[in-house]
């Protein structure tokens, strides 16, 4: 089976990987498309030590699993559970203390043909969301968990640092709620994407604040800083960021300020798709490419361009 590979030292394709294998709880998954996320980009940086095939955003068509996922067009959670432990049983299955993660830590992930996904991890796509808006699914339900942990400020001012996929996401989702968004862009290109999706952006030099929520989305290490540099007094900060390097800076301001620092990771996939599947936020504008898998080293290539938005990667081609 051909896939891209991360060995700790290079990321390379391989024609002849080991073919995943169904079971009774993993469904065995023909990969359609997939998406190149910040994170892959941070593994190569050593993030997670992870070692394998990357990629974690993904649509497939289930070939092996439950006669009733059988053909379905799906995409999946990431998290592969346990379901026995103590998180699990109270529904924390995204903490269980003995999972997996899709091309993150011990398990395989999407940029290869094919791919092993617990079925229960999976969801069908309605024929109304194309391939290329579905591989936006994991992330844009990565903001909705943004907005599930920040909705006691719902409809305040809120700042979400960060043009990027996950950001511009987050600032639809917020902003689809009733907050009164603004993207802080570090330069206008920057601004002009937030302003595609039909966002307010603004350059940093004229963020204002203070923000009753900011949402830090930079994807760089300075960022946090600046989350709170400009969030009110008991307001909050949700943090989105995840980066290989070590942040070093003053929590002093979260002490005397009162201020709510929010851990935010994986979320909800329903109302990802209700979004995507009844028009609630555009995504279009965010995908930059779609490559064929064999150029996946293209693929990171362009990723890692300042600015770059969404690169896809499609087995098929």
């Amino acid at each position: 089976m051909r896939a891209f590979v991360w060995d700790g030292r290079g990321a390379r394709i391989v024609q002849d990987h080991p073919e995943p294998k169904s079971s009774d709880e993993m469904a065995l998954v023909e990969v359609r498309m997939a998406g190149v996320c910040s994170t892959d980009l941070q593994i190569l940086q050593g993030y997670m030590d992870f070692r394998g095939v990357l990629g974690h955003e993904f649509v497939g068509e289930v070939l092996e699993g439950p006669t009733e996922w059988v053909g379905h067009r799906v995409a999946g959670e990431i998290n592969f559970a346990c379901h026995r432990c103590a998180l699990c049983a109270t529904g924390q299955n995204r903490h269980c203390p003995n999972r997996t993660v899709m091309g993150i830590q011990g398990a395989d992930g999407a940029f290869a043909q094919r791919v092993r996904v617990p079925w229960k991890n999976l969801h069908r796509i309605p024929d109304s969301v194309s391939d290329h808006e579905a591989i936006f699914i994991e992330p844009l339900a990565a903001a909705f968990e943004a907005d599930l942990q920040s909705r006691a400020y719902l409809g305040g001012r809120t700042a979400v640092l960060g043009a990027g996929k996950l950001g511009l996401l987050c600032a639809q989702v917020l902003a689809l709620r009733g907050d009164e968004v603004r993207v802080v862009c570090r330069h206008e290109a920057a601004m002009e994407k937030a302003r595609a999706v039909g966002l307010d952006a603004v350059s940093v030099d004229q963020v204002g604040g203070p923000y009753s929520l900011v949402v830090e989305a930079t994807g760089h290490p300075d960022g946090l800083a600046k989350a709170l540099s400009i969030v009110r007094p008991g307001g909050a900060v949700v943090q989105k960021t995840t980066i290989a390097a070590q942040h070093d800076i003053d929590l002093a301001p979260l002490v005397i300020h009162e201020i709510t620092m929010i851990g935010s990771r994986c979320g909800p996939f329903a109302p990802a798709i209700d979004a995507l599947a009844n028009a609630k936020v555009q995504v279009a504008p965010l995908l930059s490419s779609v490559l064929p898998l064999t150029e996946a080293g293209e693929a990171i290539a362009q990723a890692r361009t300042p600015g770059a938005l969404k690169i896809g990667l499609d087995p098929g081609l």
